[in-house]
């Protein structure tokens, strides 16, 4: 197996804007990927988060069954999924997911508040943040782009921003004598830019690609 990638490292607090987009820009067009230091999510938020996120995978099936995914909010089970549609096997993604949407519409479902009382106040709470520190990486990237900073917000991007959490379980190999099993098959992201937490567990794989601009 080949030694981890050592991905480039981004500080969103950087007062030399112009230095950290240059950063980005070489960044995407080397790996499409990079880390993201002093984003404004505190540790202990995230901690929570995923304790939270552990206990409600943690709940039997009916129960999270319960808040079955609609209007693209809510849980999603095991095989519901497949990511790479090109992929033979009959089965989707071995995988669990939970989707938040935003805050504002009203749409998103919540577990009852005697069962996770600190549920919906952890994930908003994250919601919010993760979305301004989203916010202030796209002024960033516009810059990259030799775009002005504000370029996202004056064609109305960020108006009413579409920005989902979707927080993920990925329980391992859960049948050792099937064919080759991934967590999430290949794929692309949608959406303008992901921001991914972890909790330290390896296994993300990055497909570089050569982009000549």
């Amino acid at each position: 197996m080949s030694d981890a990638l050592q991905l480039p490292v981004v500080d969103l607090s950087s007062p030399d804007r112009f230095s950290t987009a240059n950063s980005i820009r070489q960044a995407c067009v080397d790996h499409g990927f990079f880390y993201l230091v002093n984003h404004g999510v505190g540790e202990g938020l995230v901690k929570k988060v995923f304790e939270q996120t552990d206990k409600f995978f943690s709940l039997p099936i009916e129960d999270k069954m319960k808040l079955a995914r609609k209007n693209y909010r809510g849980y999603t089970a095991l095989y519901a999924e497949k990511l790479d549609t090109t992929y033979l096997s009959t089965k989707g993604d071995p995988k669990e997911s939970f989707y938040i949407g935003p805050l504002s519409d009203d749409l998103n479902q919540w577990p009852l508040a005697e069962d996770m009382p600190s549920w919906r106040s952890t994930m908003e709470t994250y919601h919010q943040k993760v979305l301004s520190a989203a916010t202030k990486l796209l002024s960033l990237i516009a810059l990259s782009l030799k775009l002005e900073e504000d370029f996202f917000v004056k064609v109305g991007a960020l108006t009413e921003p579409m920005a989902y959490i979707r927080l993920l379980r990925y329980p391992g190999d859960l049948d050792p004598c099937s064919e080759e099993i991934y967590g999430a098959s290949a794929h692309s992201d949608y959406g303008t830019v992901t921001l991914l937490m972890t909790d330290g567990v390896p296994g993300l794989q990055v497909r570089s690609l050569l982009i000549i601009l």
